[in-house]
């Protein structure tokens, strides 16, 4: 697959969750429950998915091989960094 025409949908529910589908399948392959969990997705963008082009977080082989395969591909967001969960742990010490 060279090029493929691909809708990217953000989840109203979870920042940073996308969900890339073919455009010509549009949402038809996606799960019932998978889509219950995503929350009605609202279209983020419309773009050709091409070998030679970066995606920001994704890799293009993996997200090639998943439409062909199961119709869809689910963008998670990148896990949190260690010290900004510090920021919502409750102390259990004290240090000055």
């Amino acid at each position: 697959m060279m090029m493929q025409l691909t809708e990217i949908y953000a989840s109203p529910r979870r920042d940073e969750l996308y969900l890339y589908v073919d455009k010509k399948r549009g949402l038809s392959c996606v799960p019932a429950d998978l889509l219950a969990q995503f929350g009605t997705p609202r279209k983020a963008l419309t773009l050709v998915l091409e070998k030679h082009k970066k995606l920001a977080r994704a890799d293009y082989e993996e997200v090639s091989q998943q439409l062909k395969l199961k119709g869809y591909y689910l963008q998670l967001p990148p896990p949190k960094e260690a010290y900004l969960l510090d920021l919502y742990r409750a102390p259990t010490e004290a240090r000055y």
